[in-house]
């Protein structure tokens, strides 16, 4: 079967083919000279409104960055003078209880987030130093009289190194601890901060890494995997 022949464009032949060239030619160039010139004056007319709009716009941006960076500065200064009462402590609710552990700790110098969610594994807080490396933080609020038992102790235990990677496991109550949990955490590095601590941290000021004595290297990561 015979292959189709292609088309190829030939170069002009003749007197009138070249004169019909030139012209086809000429007329291309002539078009797009017009469409540039006619696009230079547009640009011309519209330039002020163009750059109005960009100045307009860069200013805008300017300030809402200013503006975040004197919110950052103004919730920095207020985290540096945060004090809260265990009045204030004893009614919030949960999560309210978590959002203050976290800003205690950003006073402090962590930076910190709240996690705290069903089937959050042991963690309410998160927070990370350079220094000292990763804090986990397990939020008990509960009543004035109410005691956290062993059992959140084994469990902050089993997962604050292997689920979250954590050097450092606090659990943190406006009640108190039973003294097996003390005794319990005390073996196995996970700290407390019992009702006692909790006001000497967010009422008195004292920073939580000189309440419990945090080292000041973070301890390694495989001493939770395997207690755990």
């Amino acid at each position: 079967m015979a292959r189709p022949r292609r088309s190829r464009l030939r170069p002009p032949r003749g007197g009138r083919e070249q004169a019909a060239a030139a012209a086809v030619a000429c007329a291309v160039l002539w078009l797009l000279a017009k469409i540039a010139v006619t696009t230079w004056h547009a640009t011309v007319r519209v330039w002020p409104l163009l750059a109005l709009f960009a100045i307009v716009g860069l200013g805008y941006a300017a300030w809402r960055l200013v503006r975040a960076v004197r919110a950052r500065r103004v919730r920095a200064q207020m985290l540096a003078r945060l004090r809260i009462t265990l009045a204030q402590f004893d009614v919030m609710d949960d999560q309210a209880f978590e959002f203050a552990l976290r800003d205690l700790l950003i006073r402090d110098g962590w930076r910190a987030r709240q996690v705290g969610r069903q089937g959050d594994q042991a963690a309410d807080v998160i927070g990370e130093d350079r220094r000292r490396g990763r804090i986990v933080v397990q939020a008990k609020h509960t009543t004035v009289a109410g005691k956290v038992g062993s059992s959140v102790m084994y469990q902050v235990k089993g997962t604050a190194g292997p689920v979250h990677g954590a050097d450092i496991a606090v659990v943190v109550t406006n009640g108190s601890f039973t003294r097996d949990a003390k005794a319990w955490g005390e073996r196995h590095q996970v700290y407390w901060v019992d009702r006692d601590r909790l006001r000497r941290w967010a009422e008195y000021g004292t920073p939580l890494q000189d309440l419990l004595r945090l080292p000041s290297r973070p301890a390694p990561r495989t001493a939770f995997r395997r207690a755990a």
